[in-house]
């Protein structure tokens, strides 16, 4: 298995924090992020978004460094807890607005938006404000902008957190069901350990601001011999 992304004596300090990052994350897997509140996964996926900055080290997409690309120039597109939504625009816009921050749109482009819509079960909504639509479908028009930037990988910062139990199932669902038609590479920050488990392949443990387990799935699950790891997934240590 290639790696899509790595992250070499990646180091940033913010106010009294310090945080240095080192792992390397498979093509085309499903990586949940996860860790105890305040851990750093946040800090983990800005880097990797371009939001921060690291102060030394490598970021590298195929073995190019884009530590200091523009977030717009990354290989990445992202979803949010909060769907950041235009609440002033509607839904076929709102999507638009992933292809050309201008709407320059072609036929091709808006041929694409009507196909994500689809894609993610909302056929017909493009005149909806975001007002009018509910939690999930809020976050169905966000999976669909990311859809049409069809970057190689998708970054997803705490996406269901603000979802109720069953609504979160069936993101994550609909999450994975767009994982398998692209085969790009997710990297998902959750602190739902139990989450983490159902849907990624591959793991990282962030713990006080470092990578302290990276591992398959089946591997991260057993807490690989890791104290914190194995208290933050409730592993019996008797």
């Amino acid at each position: 298995m290639t790696d899509a992304i790595e992250m070499r004596g990646v180091t940033l300090r913010l106010g009294q924090n310090s945080f240095v990052f080192d792992c390397a994350l498979p093509e085309g897997a499903v990586i949940g992020v996860t860790g105890a509140s305040g851990a750093g996964k946040s800090t983990f996926l800005n880097l990797l978004a371009g939001f921060d900055t690291a102060d030394r080290g490598q970021i590298l997409f195929h073995g190019k460094d884009i530590g200091h690309q523009h977030p717009a120039e990354r290989p990445v597109s992202l979803v949010f807890q909060d769907n950041n939504l235009f609440a002033h625009l509607d839904v076929f816009i709102n999507i638009g607005l992933g292809i050309h921050p201008a709407l320059k749109l072609g036929d091709t482009d808006r041929r694409a938006i009507t196909s994500a819509l689809a894609k993610v079960g909302l056929s017909g909504f493009e005149k909806r404000m975001p007002a009018t639509l509910s939690g999930g479908e809020r976050q169905r028009v966000a999976f669909a902008r990311a859809l049409v930037r069809q970057r190689p990988i998708l970054l997803l910062d705490e996406p269901f957190a603000a979802l109720d139990p069953s609504l979160r199932r069936d993101m994550a669902g609909l999450l994975l069901a767009m994982h398998r038609d692209s085969g790009n590479t997710v990297v998902i920050v959750s602190h739902d350990a139990d989450e983490i488990r159902r849907i990624a392949d591959y793991a990282i443990f962030i713990d006080q601001g470092r990578v302290a387990v990276a591992a398959p799935i089946a591997r991260f699950s057993t807490g690989e011999n890791n104290s914190a790891l194995r208290q933050f997934l409730r592993i019996d240590e008797s």
